[in-house]
């Protein structure tokens, strides 16, 4: 007795598209540049490099991770001691341009 085989339907799944806006090259302000670098890349290497910058240095707070402590280098982008990781995005992008 041979079994009956089962259509499989599968929709195709497609591909997400980049934002064209998040890709787009931005300069860092001179003193972002001292974390992140001063070539032009996309947004998204910024909060990459910066969130590596965050964990290499310690930054994050102990108990609550979504606290950044502020040094000597990002003090002046963030212009307070302590800010929180949704915060930290919005004050970054005013040392992009």
């Amino acid at each position: 007795m041979a079994a009956k085989k089962k259509k499989a339907t599968k929709k195709k799944a497609t591909k997400r598209k980049p934002n064209a806006a998040f890709m787009k090259p931005v300069n860092p302000s001179s003193i972002l540049a001292e974390v992140v670098g001063a070539k032009a890349m996309p947004r998204t290497e910024v909060t990459k490099k910066l969130w590596a910058y965050i964990k290499k240095n310690g930054l994050q707070d102990k108990k609550n991770k979504r606290m950044i402590h502020a040094d000597a280098k990002l003090k002046p982008v963030f212009k307070k001691d302590m800010v929180n990781m949704f915060e930290m995005t919005k004050l970054v992008s005013k040392h992009l341009s």
